[in-house]
């Protein structure tokens, strides 16, 4: 889809672009934006300029719980993709404060079902029959409603019944006119990005029009079902023989862009103790093969289930399974498998970045500091320029402390301690120039609901327990890799030893005739600095004469007393904000 025009005066391209709803939307999302956009401004940005910081740390808390709130009202009103950047939102707790993931956590089950009579004309415009006869029944009660589309349990006909082994099914069926409200919010959040785009503190870490792009191509990809169904069956074959992982069948019979019908595999919820306790399941054991699991699509892969809440993730009992082959059989498999539902969200890590991953894992098992700038540089996290001594150093701290405590331990650890190491650490952070390569807020956004649902299992869960002996298998399989990777960079160097006198020869010439040209990027920043600030300096000075001058002049000349002291306004202005770039 090409991209949305954002501007406020055009409509976006769509059928109903010209609808006062959609307007309504559109600029309703704006407002909200651009109005938590200035007061964030005013109290992060300008109080602290005017020597003010601490009434901007006085009322941050404040701020954030009321910011939360109103978009959460937001969010459940208007739907769509807005749900979507709440549950993103709700799951950063390495970032948000938890003003505001708290207060959006839980927001997918507050979304209001769709009335059947349109899901049925939704479903029946697709199929191009009536539901009665594609279906020999259907529940007009939904068994989970979201943003995007809701879905209901079914029964195939007897007749595709017969022809695909399979009887109950789910129904999943997409909300009317979701394809505009899709569009429109892309084209309010493309507009938000850009302006985000120019606030230096923002750009500097992240390019935001790049990660609106990258949600609003995951956005589409969700609201394509044919594209979900390839996923499913995709992740099937990557799990194929693995007794540990189960995914539902698709109907393809009865699957459209905007239809798909699945295996009824409703199983227990992940996360409900009691119903596993019942099962003779022990919630502690679920954990570990999980998280496992999770670590097979992200380092072995590289094709990874994104949005792994506990909705979309059951435990299945099997009794008898299946005989596993030996080479694969490290242990006897657990006599229940984890199904996977929900496709729609997945994430695809390439093998440069898989590789950076790995390197991650085993340097963080490790716990070796050095290792583990190294990796996230090749991840391509920190830029290769990064002055990388005090983040090693931190690193180091890092795990001298903490490292290898479970969340158990970690809630006893004395919260001083964890203050001011977090200050600390943060100011680190802050001084380096950090990224987000492309796809990576997926990963973030998977291991962070992947630790999250470990806990929720077993609140004394160490994830360094399932990280070690993982990361000691890829040790041993880069290992096996050494030799491969050792001839690789002998032809290389090889290659660059037969390049090399042809290019010193042509260095030589261009010495020789002067066209070598030498510059110094960094030399020119800081001059390029040091002469705005010159000139905002003046501006204050200026400022600070013409205030003076006013006061002393307007007694006995009023209005040009007014004129200079209204005139000291231009040069404050240009003092406190002139010359910034971004």
């Amino acid at each position: 889809m090409p991209p949305v025009d954002p501007e406020p005066n055009r409509p976006a391209p769509s059928e109903n672009a010209g609808s006062r709803e959609s307007r309504a939307r559109y600029r309703r999302i704006l407002r909200f934006a651009s109005w938590n956009l200035a007061v964030t401004w005013w109290f992060e940005l300008l109080l602290p300029r005017l020597g003010l910081a601490a009434v901007a740390e006085r009322t941050r808390a404040r701020r954030m719980q009321r910011f939360a709130r109103r978009f959460h009202v937001l969010a459940v009103d208007l739907g769509g993709l807005m749900i979507k950047v709440g549950q993103f939102m709700s799951s950063r707790l390495d970032v948000l404060p938890p003003e505001i993931t708290k207060e959006l956590e839980g927001l997918q089950d507050e979304v209001p079902a769709e009335p059947f009579d349109a899901i049925r004309a939704r479903a029946e415009s697709e199929l191009g029959m009536p539901l009665e006869r594609a279906f020999a029944w259907v529940d007009p009660e939904p068994i989970a409603a979201a943003s995007l589309g809701q879905a209901h349990r079914a029964h195939l006909a007897p007749r595709d019944a017969e022809e695909t082994g399979l009887d109950a099914v789910v129904l999943k069926v997409q909300r009317p006119n979701i394809d505009t409200v899709v569009e429109i919010d892309l084209a309010a959040l493309r507009r938000v990005g850009g302006w985000l785009s120019r606030v230096r503190i923002v750009s500097r870490r992240v390019d935001m029009p790049a990660l609106v792009e990258e949600f609003a191509q995951t956005s589409l990809e969700e609201i394509d079902y044919l594209h979900e169904a390839a996923n499913s069956e995709r992740f099937s074959a990557d799990f194929a023989g693995d007794p540990r992982v189960a995914v539902p069948a698709v109907v393809w019979e009865r699957t459209t862009r905007r239809v798909l019908t699945l295996e009824d595999v409703t199983a227990i919820k992940i996360t409900d103790g009691p119903a596993l306790r019942a099962a003779g399941i022990d919630p502690a054991r679920v954990a570990p093969v999980f998280a496992a699991v999770m670590f097979d699509q992200l380092f072995t892969h590289g094709f990874f289930h994104a949005d792994p809440h506990p909705g979309n993730i059951f435990v299945t009992p099997t009794g008898a399974l299946p005989s596993v082959p030996a080479e694969t059989a490290t242990e006897e498999p657990p006599p229940w498998r984890l199904t996977f539902i929900d496709f729609g969200m997945m994430g695809e890590v390439p093998a440069s970045t898989r590789s950076g991953l790995r390197k991650l894992l085993i340097a963080a098992a490790s716990r070796d500091g050095r290792g583990l700038v190294d990796a996230i540089q090749d991840v391509g996290v920190l830029l290769p320029s990064a002055e990388t001594t005090e983040l090693e150093r931190a690193m180091t701290q890092l795990f001298a402390r903490f490292g290898g405590m479970g969340f158990a331990e970690l809630r006893d650890v004395d919260p001083r301690e964890f203050q001011e190491f977090a200050v600390q650490f943060g100011d680190v952070i802050r001084s380096l120039p950090f990224q987000l390569p492309e796809n990576f807020l997926l990963v973030i956004r998977a291991m962070s609901l992947t630790s999250g649902v470990c806990s929720a299992l077993d609140p004394e869960f160490n994830l360094w327990d399932s990280v070690e002996p993982y990361a000691a298998q890829l040790i041993a399989d880069e290992r096996g890799n050494v030799v491969r990777d050792f001839a690789t960079e002998a032809l290389e160097i090889a290659g660059v030893a037969l390049r090399l006198p042809k290019r010193l020869d042509a260095m030589v010439s261009r010495l020789e005739d002067g066209s070598v040209a030498v510059s110094s990027p960094r030399l020119e920043r800081r001059v390029a600095r040091l002469e705005r600030t010159a000139r905002r300096l003046i501006s204050a000075v200026l400022f600070g004469g013409l205030l003076v001058a006013g006061a002393i002049v307007r007694p006995d000349d009023p209005v040009l007393g007014t004129v200079l002291l209204v005139g000291s306004g231009l040069p404050l202005l240009h003092a406190l904000f002139g010359g910034r770039r971004g």
